[in-house]
């Protein structure tokens, strides 16, 4: 096994990384910009380098200072994370390059499938179901107009290279198409250096089902069950669970059996996950493949009870998975709150700051992952995720219960944040009932705040 890991991120889930090596008997190695000096991982590391200003280009996202940290400290692999580097191809080359190994999927397999037009190309032509759309990216405004009349409205324009709801726009008819195909190519190229565009159907309501996969370098690919992602605001998630509770065991097997047939497709390797639209009459199409550690991974974790970190690093090193499809079981539900430093009733704008306060919930069922702690200061940098809150319970019911209770428990003194943001959707009747889709928090949440 590794004997020590580089850890190319930061807050929680850089912790979330270290505690998993802790139990694996690899030592670890913390890299920080030099805002983030105080920060918990920091200390938990048994060594940390400081890589660059706060500036996330000149740290975080640094490659030629992350390998030069790697290298200093003798550190074999690299962990990204989420965010950030995970899905750098140049990461990955700059490892292979320098013989260290890139804990995630190989270069290749973040081509074919983290660009988001390729690996629309690559299922249509595995026979994955897609949702209507142009078969090739585009940054010309004519032929995307050409496209858009052959898909029809509502459409999407959506960035190649996008995520996290950036380089974006629905488009509900020919007229306002110019203006929302110029806004979404700009930003995209500001954040993902790539103007390259492709439209799809828009599936109105749907439900955001995401398949977890793991697979190893020796062919063997499982899938842990699916998440239901639906609740997002701004294309952001905010509350996720696991299993989906409208999915029927002959409807999981479907889905899970195509997502399996999706990253086998490209021989995919490392913890991924296969994203579809699930509309009301159940059909339900590939969307796109994250190839990384998702932020709630913990909820699947909950459920099928396998630590997924520990499972990356154990296929990175080269070992072959040691369950089948057969063996994985699901178990309870679970769900996780994403708590960020934010004030909803300023339009979600961060608050960054001092933590005067902090208590952090506990007692069965209840799960914790955060990096902060009393006095320590929230900086404006970086994403305002500050933790998340995961609860499991025998049934959706029970799981919702306890995080009402751990909600209630929680205490953040000296910054803002959407705890009670996050109770109101848990104190909906449509959400109580189940009866969420995308457009949830933008259509009851809001319209009730209002």
């Amino acid at each position: 096994m590794f004997k020590k890991i580089l850890i190319a991120n930061r807050g929680e889930i850089a912790v979330r990384i270290i505690r998993t090596c802790k139990e694996m008997g690899i030592k670890t190695v913390s890299v920080y910009s030099d805002i983030d000096e105080d920060s918990i991982h920091v200390h938990m590391a048994d060594e940390s380098i400081c890589i660059g200003p706060s500036k996330s280009q000149k740290s975080y996202l640094n490659i030629d200072n992350i390998i030069s940290a790697a290298i200093v400290t003798g550190a074999e692999a690299i962990h990204p994370g989420y965010g950030f580097l995970s899905e750098s191809i140049k990461l990955v080359e700059a490892c292979d390059k320098n013989g260290i190994k890139f804990i995630g999927p190989k270069a290749l397999h973040m081509e074919m499938m983290g660009n988001k037009s390729m690996a629309r190309k690559t299922m249509i032509e595995a026979g994955v179901p897609v949702v209507p759309g142009s078969k090739e990216a585009t940054n010309d405004e004519k032929i995307a107009y050409e496209i858009a009349l052959e898909v029809g409205f509502p459409l999407m324009v959506k960035a190649s290279s996008g995520g996290g709801g950036r380089g974006l726009r629905i488009v509900y008819n020919k007229e306002e198409f110019k203006e929302k195909f110029n806004m979404a190519k700009s930003e995209s190229e500001i954040g993902f250096n790539d103007d390259s565009m492709y439209i799809e159907r828009f599936v109105e309501n749907p439900r955001h089902i995401e398949f977890q996969i793991l697979g190893d370098s020796y062919g063997n690919v499982v899938h842990l069950g699916e998440r239901d992602c639906s609740l997002q605001r701004r294309n952001q998630k905010v509350l996720e669970e696991a299993p989906c509770s409208v999915i029927d065991p002959s409807l999981r097997k479907k889905m899970g059996d195509t997502a399996l047939k999706a990253a086998r497709s490209v021989g995919y390797e490392s913890v991924g996950t296969i994203e579809f639209l699930l509309d009301r009459e159940n059909n339900f199409y590939f969307i796109e493949m994250n190839t990384r550690i998702q932020v709630e991974h913990p909820i699947t974790e909950e459920i099928v009870e396998l630590d997924l970190i520990r499972e990356q690093i154990n296929v990175a090193f080269g070992e072959k998975l040691k369950f089948t499809q057969e063996d994985i079981k699901m178990n309870g539900h679970a769900i996780e709150c994403r708590i960020n430093a934010e004030d909803p009733s300023m339009n979600f704008r961060p608050s960054p700051g001092t933590i005067e306060g902090y208590f952090a919930p506990g007692g069965y069922g209840v799960r914790v992952d955060s990096h902060i702690y009393n006095d320590y200061t929230i900086p404006p940098t970086y994403d305002s995720m500050i933790g998340k809150v995961i609860t499991w319970g025998k049934n959706r019911e029970e799981a919702i219960d306890r995080m009402k209770r751990a909600l209630d428990e929680m205490v953040i003194v000296g910054v803002k944040t959407n705890i009670e943001f996050q109770k109101s959707i848990l104190n909906n009747e449509r959400f109580l009932k189940n009866d969420i889709d995308t457009s949830f928090i933008e259509k009851e949440i809001f319209k009730k705040e209002d």
